[in-house]
């Protein structure tokens, strides 16, 4: 993982990817008011970024090593916070397939799926925005107070033992660097 003896704790290491992927919102919201309108190319980029880093990556994290390590500290998933962030990652996925499906008929369709598109971004970022903040302000809070610090350097060694797994070494630096390259572009 980027810069592992930075963190000292897993939220730490969430909240890194949260300003990673908020660079990436960032320049999402400039390719959908864009007069001009963006390239195909950097709707795939952006979307390729979401599905990668966003979700395999941070997401799935959460979802396999965070939420679970949680639960077992009385952290409910039921009627609680955990619930409910798992509830918004299934809504984000259901946002980008729609992105992703709009985009392949960008070319041939172009007026309906830039609707499409431009529609379920805006969604989609409404959504992260706001799902980032409550993880945020919240659910690490919570997880601060609830998790030793040793478990919490547990949880970061999972996180890239997972990293490894799942994506591949070095993926996690490349999708920083492509939201640094996309933030320094502009869209």
């Amino acid at each position: 993982m980027e810069n592992e003896a930075v963190f000292e704790k897993a939220t730490e290491a969430l909240k890194h990817d949260h300003r990673v992927i908020e660079k990436v919102l960032a320049v999402l919201e400039r390719l959908m008011e864009s007069s001009v309108g963006a390239s195909l190319e950097t709707w795939r980029k952006a979307i390729d970024f979401i599905r990668n880093f966003a979700d395999k990556c941070h997401h799935l994290k959460e979802e396999k090593i965070f939420f679970p390590a949680l639960e077992e500290r009385g952290i409910p998933r039921e009627g609680g916070p955990i619930g409910m962030m798992l509830t918004e990652h299934e809504e984000g996925r259901r946002y980008v397939r729609m992105m992703a499906d709009a985009l392949l008929f960008a070319e041939e369709e172009p007026g309906p799926a830039k609707t499409t598109l431009i529609e379920n971004a805006r969604a989609y970022l409404r959504l992260l925005r706001d799902h980032i903040r409550k993880e945020d302000e919240i659910l690490f809070v919570l997880a601060d107070e609830a998790l030793t610090l040793e478990e919490q350097k547990d949880l970061l060694r999972a996180f890239e033992e997972h990293e490894a797994r799942e994506i591949g070494p070095g993926i996690h630096e490349k999708y920083v660097q492509i939201a640094k390259e996309f933030e320094a572009y502009g869209g």
